[in-house]
């Protein structure tokens, strides 16, 4: 009877190991993800880390899948510490939200980012200038009152 203890007891060991070395790998792409979109948009990484602040299920291909939100911090003109933070679903980078920008698809931004009128960023393209300037677009005005 010990030999079935000792058996499952390992194998809890092995599948606890297995699970964190995943998370690991996942945890070191966001904070991939994050330099690269930093130096996109022209910010500064801070402390060059990224922590696990959120999970949930998310419908994507026809499939309920785990989508993890990773924080940061960033700083704009290197003298403030501003939060940022970033949602991947697998290895995709499914929404970003740096200071002032909110980068997501239209149904997937939530009624509170809304209400606060913040703008929403298109992606730079590939001739940025580098500098902190992020062309902006307008929100379109949905409810009532708005105009089409």
């Amino acid at each position: 009877m010990g030999n079935l203890h000792d058996l499952t007891l390992l194998l809890t060991l092995v599948a606890a190991m297995a699970l964190w070395l995943k998370l690991s790998r996942a945890r070191e792409r966001a904070a991939s993800e994050a330099r690269m979109q930093c130096e996109r948009y022209g910010v500064q990484l801070l402390d060059e880390t990224v922590g696990l602040l959120a999970l949930r299920l998310r419908h994507a291909s026809g499939a309920l899948r785990l989508e993890r939100c990773y924080g940061f911090e960033v700083s704009i003109d290197g003298a403030d510490r501003e939060q940022a933070s970033l949602w991947m679903l697998g290895d995709t980078l499914s929404e970003l939200r740096l200071p002032t920008v909110v980068i997501a698809p239209p149904e997937r931004l939530n009624c509170s980012a809304m209400s606060r009128h913040e703008p929403v960023a298109e992606p730079a393209e590939e001739t940025h200038s580098g500098g902190n300037v992020i062309p902006m677009r307008p929100r379109r005005r949905t409810g009532k009152g708005a105009t089409h």
